[in-house]
């Protein structure tokens, strides 16, 4: 599920610029290595127990610890939830910092990994038999927890983006469901112009859902290799968004709504919000935060930037990883593949979360679930395309969490003054390039 990360995570900073220092000065290489860690091992740390401490925001994972323990009763699963948003990250980042403290198996949103990675934060689970498990994942996911032939967690969930449209508005305003991002630009002009209180959507700047429209339109803004970084917001594909999304902003089509706010939710009930383009982990959301809204939504393929295009992109999501300093990474390893690959995850769909896993799916009892929100539209052949269409040769900064966190400031502005959107994104990339480099980083211009 998606979640929220706002401002900057000061430990997170703090730790990347140690990190780097350390590196350039010679530094400890602990956690670097690939650790070798045979199925026997696993199993002989299972017969053995012990206690696995999990730092995890997801409420599925209280019933997959439970069944892990049923299954092996001489293990103790710690669950830590209470903390969340930054307060996970900060405390992560504080316990590496400090080397006490740190959990066995830790949550991190697809953006972060890079940043604990780099810092040699994570332990590699190639060793354990991780990489064997390439085939068991989508594109999008597996990409964001490997690096080469380094694998630094298994995904959790993933978010696949769709089109959720409330077809109660469409269908009173004669409006067709666009196929297209043009065509959405149409269906917004229609429908403001019917009802100048509705909007096709809301948007007021969300580093997250730019980043996911971009890597839908074949921008590749970051590339990564280790230290060295490049960012360009200026090809050609960027332009594509830009494009439109600048005449939705200038036309005054969006709603002025920041979303998570009491308003928004406000708007996706009373039809002034008539879309929402978001990962496939939203139906949730949909239910326990629009209850009134109930058969009147929707849910169709993300608009294509170019017609007949299926490209979609990934919005959200998370994997478990297991910290370089864990102290029982045998049984944490356990764990981890239990939850994300194994019986778990059968556990945890059937409680809500959407899958990362090929075989669930392509499974006709996923496929064929009915939504009696969207009308008992089987939602899932609409993820399960899109997720199958992701490219897989996406990259986030490894200090994305510091990006996202000054995007209101420099691309924000398109939104609130006379700033262009593309002037936006290019003070963003300087912006990023700025910290970069001085964080050690040497980034290509």
């Amino acid at each position: 599920m998606r979640r929220r990360t706002s401002r900057l995570l000061g430990g997170i900073a703090l730790v990347t610029s140690l990190a780097l220092g350390a590196t350039a000065c010679g530094g400890s290489d602990d956690g670097a290595g690939t650790e070798s860690v045979s199925a026997e091992d696993i199993q002989a740390a299972l017969d053995k127990g012990g206690t696995v401490t999990v730092w995890s925001w997801e409420l599925t994972l209280k019933t997959v610890a439970a069944d892990f323990q049923k299954k092996h009763p001489k293990v103790k699963i710690n669950l830590v939830s209470e903390r969340s948003g930054d307060k996970h990250y900060t405390a992560l980042s504080n316990a590496i910092s400090a080397g006490k403290g740190v959990p066995d198996v830790a949550q991190l949103e697809y953006f972060s990994i890079g940043q604990y990675s780099l810092t040699k934060g994570l332990t590699d689970l190639s060793g354990f038999g991780a990489d064997k498990l390439a085939s068991t994942y989508t594109p999008g996911p597996w990409n964001a927890v490997t690096e080469g032939d380094k694998v630094y967690g298994l995904p959790m969930d993933s978010g696949p983006m769709a089109l959720f449209y409330n077809k109660q508005v469409f269908d009173k305003y004669k409006i067709a469901v666009p196929t297209t991002w043009d065509e959405y630009l149409d269906a917004a002009r229609k429908l403001h112009k019917a009802d100048p209180k509705a909007y096709i959507a809301n948007d007021t700047g969300d580093a997250g859902f730019t980043t996911s429209l971009l890597w839908q339109a074949g921008s590749r803004p970051y590339k990564v290799d280790g230290t060295n970084v490049k960012i360009d917001f200026g090809d050609a594909n960027a332009k594509k968004f830009t494009d439109v999304w600048q005449k939705l902003i200038d036309e005054k089509l969006l709603a002025p709504v920041t979303s998570w706010t009491d308003d928004w939710y406000k708007g996706l009930g009373d039809g002034t919000i008539a879309t929402l383009s978001t990962g496939a982990w939203m139906p949730a959301n949909f239910e326990s935060g629009v209850p009134n809204a109930s058969g009147q939504w929707r849910v169709a393929p993300l608009p294509a930037w170019t017609k007949g295009d299926k490209a979609s992109a990934e919005n959200g999501g998370s994997a478990l990883t297991v910290p370089a300093l864990a102290r029982n990474k045998a049984l944490a390893y356990a764990f981890v593949e239990y939850a994300n690959s194994g019986e778990g995850v059968a556990s945890r769909v059937s409680e809500g979360a959407f899958p990362a896993t090929r075989a669930e799916l392509k499974s006709p009892e996923f496929l064929g679930k009915e939504f009696p929100y969207f009308g008992g539209q089987k939602a899932n052949e609409i993820f399960a395309d899109s997720a199958a269409n992701v490219a897989d040769d996406w990259s986030y900064l490894p200090f994305q969490a510091y990006a996202n966190s000054i995007f209101n400031d420099t691309v924000g502005k398109a939104y609130i003054s006379g700033t262009r959107l593309e002037d936006g994104l290019k003070a963003w990339q300087d912006a990023s390039v700025k910290y970069g480099e001085e964080q050690g980083f040497t980034v290509e211009k």
